[in-house]
């Protein structure tokens, strides 16, 4: 018979939760290991730019890294820029204070780091027009950011769970694609950030299916329905997107079988019990998205095929 325990209030939920936010504090911080922006930029390779200083204007021959990748860094980058609207939104929710501030400052500060060493690499190295990027991170921090679940803790815990996951995949996959081991080296130090960060958010939704299973559920369900990166928001982002998983950097079949997938097994979903009828619903409904995300991702697989079947035609 299916559960009719009440809903717990989203206060109740971070009461609940901050004994489980203190113990993977103390985890986190144990693994987290300090690193230096600073040290992983090719500094003499560095020259003056055009402007004030006189010095030499972009082109892209400055770089040979493949245009794909240059995209894939690019949106990286300007996702990272927004911490601003990041923090503001998980301190609102998740308030400022005991562990649970504790973590929203911390998550901050090391999040800081990623966009400030990728920046850095990227203006030395000159992969990208510099002046191209400044403009876009001026009109995507403007717009600010805002998930669909902004007031809700259980949603908002599932979607870091998988989000954080996504990055450090993105993350890694744009690192090889660069072809430059520098490149790599940086966002392998950074992905692995981001994968102590999923590992912290999955373990807090992992104690919320203990003490509230369907609130829990309901959560999952709605996330992997309407997922989108945080990064949605940058200009352009449908076509940057297709290109990068064109590429293979990121695309729905990773998305599915290496992000949702292995995070489901983590929680055990389908073995989850005490769920109410809204429970048992939502867990339906998260076996339809991932139905649904297996064909959307086959057929994008066929269409890509194609088009590389088509391109080495043209250039046999």
């Amino acid at each position: 018979m299916p559960s009719t325990r009440t809903p717990l209030s989203q206060e109740a939920l971070l009461i609940e939760l901050e004994p489980v936010v203190a113990t993977n504090l103390d985890r986190h911080l144990g693994l987290a290991k300090e690193w230096f922006p600073h040290e992983y930029v090719p500094w003499s390779d560095g020259r003056t730019f055009d402007g004030v200083l006189g010095g030499e204007a972009w082109s892209p021959a400055d770089s040979t890294i493949p245009e794909a990748a240059r995209t894939a860094l690019i949106v990286n980058l300007l996702t990272e820029d927004n911490l601003p609207s990041y923090h503001r939104q998980i301190a609102t929710l998740f308030g400022q204070d005991g562990a649970w501030g504790t973590w929203v400052h911390r998550w901050t500060a090391e999040e800081g780091r990623h966009g400030t060493a990728i920046r850095d690499y990227l203006t030395v190295t000159r992969a990208v027009d510099p002046v191209a990027l400044e403009r876009a991170r001026m009109v995507h921090m403007s717009a600010g950011y805002s998930n669909q679940h902004d007031d809700e803790v259980l949603h908002s815990l599932a979607y870091v769970s998988f989000q954080e996951l996504a990055t450090r995949i993105s993350h890694r996959n744009t690192g090889r694609a660069t072809g430059d081991p520098l490149c790599e080296q940086l966002l392998a130090r950074i992905a692995a950030d981001e994968n102590l960060h999923m590992v912290f958010y999955r373990n807090l939704l992992a104690a919320a299916f203990e003490f509230a299973p369907s609130q829990a559920m309901r959560a999952v369900a709605d996330v992997v329905g309407d997922f989108q990166m945080p990064g949605n928001g940058i200009d352009g982002f449908a076509r940057k997107s297709v290109q990068i998983a064109l590429a293979g950097i990121y695309d729905l079949r990773q998305h599915r079988d290496d992000v949702v997938n292995p995070v489901l097994r983590q929680w055990d979903i389908w073995n989850v019990t005490g769920l109410d009828v809204d429970g048992e619903l939502a867990r339906e409904q998260l076996a339809e998205h991932l139905s649904e995300l297996d064909v959307a991702a086959t057929r994008f697989e066929e269409k890509r095929a194609a088009r590389e079947a088509r391109t080495a035609a043209r250039s046999a």
